[in-house]
């Protein structure tokens, strides 16, 4: 299983997306919904002007909500402001003015990104990534010294879930809970060092990590399955050739729905403890609402219809 299966999907301008973490927009109220789309344009800014233009097509739903997250705890009050785009040139939309929390997000993310096609260089040969490397260790040789301890942290995840994956681990818990570490890590900038939030943050990001990994599981077992593809559901519930898949995800889907909502409310009880200066129904509407709302579309469906929200650099971990 990829350390960390983005769900690659088009958006409204067919660049390429990753992200579960997404609002429930029929929820929100217009001017909500534009202003978490301000703070999404704004990362995709943030990423062309601190690299290049071409790493904004690794543009994601999951770093927008930590660079939202951070940005709402942030005792300084952002700017908004009115600015045009290359995918829309005439048109002025709001825009969160560049800050920490912006670069951070999109330092990480490039990180992250190429950490994932060269593992998938390394393991698959993949030309595609061998290709697109180049494009994201540039700017990343050039802000790694920064995230050096982090850049290292994933990195070595990477070694620990091949080997997992090579050695048919069939525990999920134990899988899951590396991606679950490396999105702590994500979620605690150094800039936050031994506050109460760094502790916070990281509970959260550890269990939002936990989620992803293990609901990504479940939505890819017909693929995996087919593919031959390693998926640790598949092991721990010992699937067996003379059973039909859809027997086997209906004996599994209560215990797999039981652990993804144990882990999604101990990522609402961190959330809770979280002072919220700004942004406070956006962030509620993505952690009471958006991730349910996911979640549920997976559980009951595969998740194929839900095809505009993270998914993986997770998925070369399962051997695609």
């Amino acid at each position: 299983m990829k350390l960390y299966k983005l769900i690659l999907i088009s958006n409204e301008r067919g660049n390429l997306l990753f992200g579960y973490v997404i609002p429930c927009k029929e929820e929100l109220k217009v001017k909500e919904y534009n202003l978490f789309k301000a703070v999404y344009c704004a990362l995709c800014k943030t990423l062309g002007k601190k690299s290049n233009q071409l790493t904004r097509f690794g543009l994601s739903y999951d770093f927008t909500f930590l660079a939202l997250l951070l940005t709402a705890l942030d005792k300084e009050e952002p700017e908004i402001v009115r600015e045009s785009c290359i995918a829309n040139p005439l048109k002025k939309k709001p825009v969160l003015k560049m800050n920490k929390h912006l670069e951070y997000a999109a330092e990480l993310s490039i990180i992250f990104v190429y950490l994932n096609l060269l593992d998938n260089w390394q393991d698959e040969r993949s030309l595609k990534a061998l290709i697109t490397m180049p494009v994201y260790y540039f700017p990343l040789r050039n802000k790694r010294g920064k995230h050096s301890e982090k850049y290292q942290t994933f990195k070595t995840s990477l070694e620990r879930l091949t080997f997992l994956e090579r050695s048919k681990n069939d525990l999920l818990d134990k899988s899951a809970d590396i991606f679950a570490e490396i999105m702590s890590v994500i979620f605690t900038p150094d800039y936050i060092k031994g506050t109460k939030e760094e502790r916070i943050l990281s509970h959260l990001g550890y269990n939002l990590g936990r989620w992803i990994y293990i609901l990504d599981a479940y939505s890819d077992l017909e693929e995996d399955l087919k593919n031959g593809n390693y998926n640790p559901l598949l092991l721990q519930y010992k699937y067996q050739e003379s059973e039909e898949l859809a027997n086997f995800v209906e004996r599994i889907k209560e215990p797999v729905e039981f652990t993804l909502t144990f882990t999604l409310s101990n990522l609402a009880n961190s959330y809770q403890l979280l002072e919220i200066k700004r942004f406070r129904n956006i962030l509620d509407n993505i952690i009471y609402e958006g991730l349910n709302q996911v979640m549920m579309n997976k559980l009951k469906n595969g998740g194929r219809e839900h095809e505009k929200s993270l998914r993986s650099i997770g998925n070369k971990r399962r051997g695609k």
